[in-house]
């Protein structure tokens, strides 16, 4: 593990986590990722680059509009530090690899896919789609002798959900299918890791719903898909050791 690195790549990944929450603002309605500048979305006033500093700006003006005060979504400091975390991680677990590199991409999709499901509900195939031949590709380069295994977890995991949608179509969607397809490609064969955690997390959720909200909880939707990868992104830095050790009891 290497802290030192992890470090290094906190700060421009902070810049990363600060355009991702462009991507998530603007991408869902087909608006341009680079004009016009930021802008409040009450007055219209744009943000100066002094007020678009990744966290810090956030804090510094308690998370309201310079010019009108409007309150901005605590969305936007949240994608900032979680990506950049996730990042730093990748580094401090991998090293200065490509499998670190891989993963800092993996993490950074899901990071911007669970923000957009979380408010839009939905999972763009402009970004799942193309992170997965991404995220795939770049796996048989770096582990050529394992494409099986990255081909075959998608495949699984994609069909896995998409018979659980079948069974059960109020429970997800088509976007979670394909987003399988992503998680097979970046985890391999602890994908199943993933998705376990995933459904369980959802599962406690959904409990905590109804234990509060009683029946009136089953018109409540929640969003599957940043459940999905918050169990990713625990196998990807512990799936094969939790899939080693549930194979050994037998």
């Amino acid at each position: 593990m290497d802290a030192a690195l992890a470090l290094v790549v906190f700060a421009p990944a902070l810049a990363l986590g600060s355009f991702l929450n462009v991507v998530a603002a603007r991408l869902p309605d087909g608006r341009s990722l680079v004009r016009p500048r930021s802008a409040c979305g009450t007055c219209e006033a744009e943000i100066a680059w002094y007020d678009n500093i990744p966290v810090v700006s956030y804090l510094v003006l308690r998370g309201r509009c310079r010019s009108c005060g409007a309150s901005f979504s605590a969305r936007y400091p949240a994608v900032e530090i979680a990506t950049a975390l996730l990042v730093a991680a990748c580094f401090w677990h991998f090293g200065l690899t490509g499998e670190a590199v891989v993963g800092a991409y993996f993490c950074a999709a899901l990071v911007v896919l669970s923000a957009i499901d979380a408010e839009r509900r939905i999972l763009p195939d402009l970004i799942v789609l193309p992170s997965f031949v991404i995220v795939l590709t770049a796996n048989m380069v770096l582990a050529p002798d394992r494409w099986k295994e990255w081909l075959g977890a998608s495949l699984g995991a994609s069909l896995f959900l998409f018979l659980a949608l079948v069974a059960y179509p109020r429970g997800m969607g088509m976007g979670d299918v394909k987003l399988a397809l992503l998680l097979g490609a970046g985890l391999g064969w602890p994908v199943g890791v993933g998705l376990m955690t995933g459904m369980v997390t959802a599962l406690v959720a959904s409990s905590v719903l109804f234990a509060r909200y009683g029946l009136a909880a089953r018109k409540m939707a929640i969003p599957f898909g940043p459940f999905l990868a918050f169990g990713a992104i625990v196998a990807l830095f512990v799936g094969q050791q939790l899939l080693d050790a549930y194979l050994n009891r037998f």
